[in-house]
């Protein structure tokens, strides 16, 4: 396309008609039907799209469920739907993608809707929350226990629809320049770690810092920094924090398994004639399985690379000091929950859904850990 300048690029919109919904539900318990008006006419006409991720273009994992998910369309489709996918500054910066989206700039986006809480606090419940849901449990509550109605109703107003895309599972909790044995030992660290964690670490008296990717690693080797929090053991191999730091803590009570977000302009996507309709939301589906898989797979074989090439120290975190963050997360979480009547709704139903599924997993996947091999 032609170089236009990002407030241009921005200010840019397509003339939109109104178009039928496709509301899916995942489970036959919670499916609803929509009468859709006028004739259902399956169009050979080819449509293009663009996808802009907060990702740099081929990162690992991320960057690449993007391609493969756009990949999937375009099979699906028959090539009547194309998506072209750009990396994170290609075409739109990594936090301008909210309004590009919505707007209508570009018809798609990759991300987390926590980058977004800048305008949208309580889309944070959408991602993650410390001490909160897995991947599992986020999936059952997004898919199965009404929290996909809920998103789809916070982000109406900004003529956007959210799709799950993928799930770092369980991510580690830090590295750490020093050993972590008591609060005392958290006052004055400066920390790289964003969102609802860094407002917790906060109040435990780390100075939480929000430093960029490609700057991270720098910083840390420097001391500017005396601790980050990354991904996982494959993404943080690739970063190469396990030649500059001895420390590596978990588990990552910050974000327990953050869901990732690919949002389409709403208008847009009523637009589409209804299989196209359903094959985007089939494409997503498959590229939030398998982002997990990929995360869970690659992340197992990367912690032992790890282990054996460097001198690292694995930790877990003192008891004394994860039970004072959970009682710092519960202030700021309910803070967030108190900001409106629709962020407490929320929050009800992520609260009582997890409370179920604790409930459940005592006796399924906590009990069957405990058995599977004692000696693991």
């Amino acid at each position: 396309m032609d170089k236009v300048s990002r407030k241009t690029f921005l200010r840019q919109s397509t003339a939109l008609l109104a178009g039928s919904s496709l509301l899916m539900g995942a489970c036959a318990s919670e499916a609803k039907t929509e009468k859709q008006s006028g004739p259902q006419i399956i169009s050979d006409k080819a449509i293009k799209w663009k996808m802009c991720t907060t990702w740099p273009a081929g990162f690992p994992v991320l960057g690449e469920g993007a391609v493969k998910f756009a990949e999937m369309v375009n099979m699906m489709s028959g090539g009547r739907l194309t998506i072209e996918v750009y990396g994170d500054k290609e075409l739109v910066p990594a936090f301008e993608l909210f309004d590009a989206v919505s707007v209508g700039a570009i018809e798609m986006g990759s991300g987390a809707s926590y980058y977004w809480a800048g305008r949208v606090p309580k889309a944070q419940f959408f991602a993650t929350v410390p001490f909160g849901m897995n991947a599992q449990m986020m999936n059952s509550w997004l898919l199965c226990g009404g929290g996909q109605e809920m998103w789809d109703k916070v982000y109406e107003p900004f003529d956007l629809k959210a799709f799950p895309g993928g799930n770092t599972g369980v991510q580690m909790g830090g590295w750490f320049n020093r050993e972590i044995n008591t609060l005392d030992d958290l006052q004055g660290l400066k920390m790289r770690i964003p969102g609802l964690g860094g407002k917790v670490m906060s109040r435990a008296g780390v100075t939480a810092m929000a430093v960029a990717g490609s700057e991270v690693f720098t910083n840390l080797e420097r001391g500017v920094l005396d601790a980050t929090e990354w991904i996982g053991p494959y993404h943080d191999y690739l970063m190469g924090f396990h030649k500059i730091a001895q420390y590596y803590y978990y588990p990552g009570w910050h974000e327990p398994g953050t869901t990732l977000e690919l949002i389409v302009n709403r208008r847009l996507y009523q637009e589409l004639p209804p299989d196209l309709q359903q094959i985007v939301a089939m494409a997503a589906q498959w590229i939030n399985v398998w982002t997990l898989s990929e995360f869970e797979a690659r992340n197992a074989e990367y912690l032992q690379k790890i282990l054996s090439e460097a001198d690292v120290q694995l930790k877990s975190f003192p008891k004394a000091i994860t039970d004072q963050l959970r009682v710092y997360t519960e202030e700021v979480v309910q803070e967030l929950a108190d900001s409106d009547a629709e962020a407490r709704q929320i929050y009800e139903s992520y609260r009582d859904f997890q409370t179920k599924g604790l409930a459940w997993s005592k006796l399924t996947e906590r009990a069957y850990f405990n058995y599977i091999r004692p000696e693991a």
